[in-house]
């Protein structure tokens, strides 16, 4: 009774939050520089949440499928409808949400319909394959060294990118100075998605 008294005099009624959040996805394949976008646009926003997709996938135990194999298209399917309720429970809570994970334009719609928002934001970052494949072989601390799935996930990504304004190729800029680029792009709108 006294949790719910001090949130009520807070302003807070039946467990809602006045304030909408936001959702941005930053996504693109293995060694694009996600992680470190991610982190970067989060510490820049005064009220965010940092989802990391990789832990959804983390939770799988025995039976699971690697996510780049084609039989894995119906697991991959469920994690990121779970991914997405997850990260638009946050958004709706009146956090500025970032998403990091690999979430492609074939799983954006079904990810989008999980998160219960009407419209988010999505920006891939997509530098070369060769950039990818170079980050992702120096890599320390970090699981995922595989280079022909990294190859593979390229591929699926350029094969199947979505409209050109989500798309950043040029990821040589510092974190600060390409966060600061992609908010500036989503406060204008040009990363929703579906456009309005």
């Amino acid at each position: 009774m006294r949790i719910a008294a001090a949130l009520s005099r807070r302003g807070h009624r039946s467990g809602k939050n006045d304030r909408m959040g936001s959702l941005l996805v930053v996504t693109g394949p293995p060694g694009a520089g996600k992680s470190t976008l991610a982190e970067a646009i989060a510490g820049r926003l005064s009220r965010s949440v940092l989802v990391e997709g990789d832990a959804f996938f983390g939770f799988l135990r025995s039976g699971a499928i690697e996510p780049w194999l084609p039989e894995s298209h119906d697991q991959n399917a469920l994690v990121t409808q779970v991914a997405g309720g997850a990260a638009g429970k946050f958004a709706n809570g009146g956090f500025e949400t970032i998403y990091d994970g690999v979430v492609g334009p074939w799983f954006l719609d079904e990810f989008l319909s999980a998160s219960g928002l009407p419209s988010l934001d999505y920006v891939v970052l997509l530098p070369s394959v060769e950039t990818c494949i170079k980050r992702v072989l120096a890599r320390k601390n970090h699981g995922f060294k595989d280079e022909p799935a990294a190859r593979h996930m390229h591929d699926h990504f350029v094969r199947q990118a979505p409209a050109d304004r989500h798309i950043i190729n040029n990821v040589d800029q510092s974190p600060e100075e390409l966060s600061a680029y992609i908010l500036d792009v989503r406060g204008r709108g040009d990363l929703t998605y579906p456009p309005r």
